[in-house]
């Protein structure tokens, strides 16, 4: 999985929260609101999210974080699968695995 350089998050980050308190000053000035939602359709593919808040929430968690950590806390289907003892399903107590019946067997082997 690729992600991106922390230097780039940062920098989006601060954009999209800097445009944000621009827009709360301005919420009627539609320049202002069509950079703010671009900062934050940035943020949102850079985080590989649909939302610009889980995006910035996603950035922060990544910037807090090592690449490890980042990864266990917003995938948890990523993380370490259980040992096999655990995948195998039980097999009934008299249950014995057998070859084919002798009519289908092969002469080759005899």
């Amino acid at each position: 999985m690729l992600l991106p350089a922390k230097a780039e998050v940062a920098r989006q980050l601060r954009r999209y929260r800097a445009w944000e308190r621009v827009m709360l000053a301005a919420p009627a000035d539609r320049t202002v609101r069509a950079t703010f939602e671009d900062s934050g359709y940035t943020l949102c593919v850079l985080m590989g999210k649909r939302c610009a808040r889980e995006a910035a929430d996603a950035a922060e968690r990544y910037l807090r974080t090592n690449v490890v950590t980042y990864l266990r806390l917003s995938r948890p289907h990523l993380q370490e699968s259980p040992p096999r003892e655990q995948l195998e399903r039980p097999r009934p107590a008299g249950a014995v695995r057998r070859g084919p019946p002798a009519a289908e067997r092969s002469p080759a082997g005899t």
